[in-house]
């Protein structure tokens, strides 16, 4: 008894516990940098920043924050055009390197091991240990699926279409096929969680090709309600998949998507 008093004694003299160091890892030109929370907020380039809207947390948020460019040019030269950006969750968001330098800005915001962000609504988590978010969001279109948190890994890689060329459309569709602009917005906004037979590296949600196409199961009418609310079509309690509202994927990108799901339904015969 004596021995379990010490110790009850000792626990609260130290207080609340402190959260772990965790790292973050960034790959690219064949090197991996390791950067724990620690490290990077005592670099001399991290700053406060406020997020007016932050898709995550659905409100403004404060952050202490490192430039995401900064981070990139410390690693050796590389021609890879995309970054790959892999959470603790098996969220795999893919970010164009044009994306990146454009007009708005990311930055990885690290939350301090001693001081926990506030939990994300509706989850048992903060976003945290390390969050992509963006400043000036809406002037180059960036998606809700490329604010990605629990953040693992930072990798640069080829493009989607480049590694995984079964999920392009066929050559021969004109330039302004509608399933061709739905696989752009696939790529950023549906690729994250799911696979297409296979190719991809998200597995959050289901693969869309097999063992069954998606559009074989699913009329386009639920396919529509599955991206607008997907508690309408199914509900089960591991669900994940946000809904996502016109201002977010336009009608237009919807019918743009489900072409080009039948698209490649059609290819994969």
């Amino acid at each position: 008894m004596r021995f379990l008093i010490v110790i009850l004694i000792v626990a609260l003299e130290a207080g609340p516990s402190v959260a772990a160091d965790h790292s973050l890892n960034l790959t690219g030109g064949g090197v991996t940098k390791q950067f724990r929370a620690t490290d990077l907020l005592a670099r001399s380039d991290t700053a406060t920043i406020t997020v007016p809207h932050d898709v995550s947390y659905g409100r403004a948020m404060t952050y202490r924050a490192v430039p995401l460019r900064d981070l990139l040019a410390e690693l050796p030269p590389d021609a890879a055009d995309t970054i790959e950006a892999r959470a603790t969750d098996g969220f795999v968001s893919q970010l164009p390197r044009a994306l990146i330098s454009g007009p708005a800005v990311p930055w990885i915001a690290v939350e301090d091991p001693a001081h926990s962000w506030p939990l994300l609504p509706g989850k048992a988590q903060s976003a945290g240990p390390f969050y992509l978010v963006w400043e000036n969001a809406k002037a180059a279109g960036v998606s809700s699926e490329q604010w990605p948190f629990a953040l693992a890994a930072l990798s640069e890689v080829t493009s989607p279409v480049q590694r995984w060329p079964a999920i392009a459309v066929a050559a021969s569709l004109p330039a302004n096929a509608a399933a061709r602009r739905g696989q752009a917005v696939f790529i950023t906004n549906c690729l994250p969680c799911h696979r297409l037979a296979g190719n991809g590296e998200g597995n959050v949600g289901p693969d869309l090709l097999k063992p069954m196409p998606a559009t074989t199961y699913l009329t386009e009418t639920g396919l529509r309600a599955l991206i607008r609310n997907p508690a309408s079509v199914r509900h089960w309690p591991a669900q994940q998949m946000p809904g996502f509202d016109p201002a977010a994927i336009p009608d237009s990108d919807v019918d743009a998507v489900i072409a080009y799901l039948h698209q490649l339904a059609e290819q994969t015969k």
